[in-house]
């Protein structure tokens, strides 16, 4: 008896989490198998997909100096778009936690604002604002900060700051979670102590909400990476990305297998920059913080 109640505990979390692991197989796993094998089919410009298999859709894709760009110049998106995160977001979290409960959460609905617009929408805004007689060269020239418009549209400049503007949010919240866990009293301690403010949000809070920015940064750079929309819209086609490249062999070529290599090169690309950024970031700050 006892060996059947073990047994059914045992079972029991894996019945519990059937559902959502059945979820995740079907929506994420099996698609992307799929989208795995697909890249390594041949594709015939008369006869599209066929049921041969080869190597030439990544030997294209590792050969060509124009993917090379592609990828450099996303990959380049993404980190800016990561860091200008990190340097806006962790601050403005920590202002944020810091207000009274009222403005706290009227300032938060403003930062979490741009997640409540259609990306098409928040996009064509910026797309008017960047223009030539858009509103913030119109305001710059009017404060004599410059004599004539300055280019944002359709330039890496305007395609990293619309970004920004949407996945800071995204930063904010997962700062946000890890600041709830703090003891402010543990804080007030250290400056009870004598230490400076600098040396307390150093040595007691950076260390305590470091998950949350690392967690915030993953989120960001993937989001970043692999965005279309935004990139597309304010880019145009001369700054184009990896996810607009494997739009464009999916529906304007027509070469699925040549998209889903990309696809999948992307998808390789995040994991191994995040996890090896992830290592890095971890074992510079441990040794920052045992110094």
């Amino acid at each position: 008896m006892a060996d059947q109640a073990e047994k059914k505990a045992g079972a029991a979390p894996w019945l519990l989490s059937a559902p959502a692991l059945l979820l995740f197989v079907g929506l994420l796993l099996i698609p992307l198998v799929l989208t795995a094998i697909l890249s390594f089919n041949v594709f015939d410009g008369n006869q599209g997909v066929l049921p041969q298999y080869t190597l030439a859709n990544y030997r294209e894709v590792f050969s060509d100096g124009y993917y090379h760009e592609i990828f450099l110049r996303t990959g380049g998106l993404a980190l800016a778009v990561t860091l200008l995160a990190i340097i806006f977001g962790v601050p403005e979290t920590i202002i944020l936690s810091r207000m009274k409960s009222r403005w706290r959460g009227i300032f938060l609905i403003i930062i979490l604002g741009p997640l409540l617009i259609s990306v098409v929408v928040r996009t064509l805004g910026w797309a008017i604002l960047f223009g030539n007689n858009g509103l913030i060269n119109q305001t710059m020239m009017a404060l004599g900060i410059v004599s004539e418009p300055v280019k944002l549209l359709f330039t890496m400049t305007g395609v990293t700051i619309a970004l920004s503007h949407v996945l800071i949010p995204f930063m904010v919240i997962s700062v946000w979670a890890a600041l709830q866990k703090l003891d402010p009293q543990v804080e007030n301690a250290g400056l009870s102590l004598g230490a400076s403010p600098f040396t307390v949000f150093r040595r007691v809070i950076l260390p305590q909400i470091l998950p949350g920015i690392m967690s915030g940064a993953i989120i960001v750079f993937a989001l970043a990476a692999s965005a279309f929309a935004t990139p597309s819209i304010l880019g145009g086609r001369r700054l184009k990305v990896v996810a607009a490249a494997a739009y464009d062999e999916f529906l304007s070529t027509l070469n699925w297998p040549l998209g889903a290599t990309i696809a999948i090169l992307l998808l390789v690309a995040n994991v191994v920059i995040i996890l090896g950024s992830n290592r890095l970031v971890e074992r510079r700050f441990r040794q920052i913080f045992d110094a």
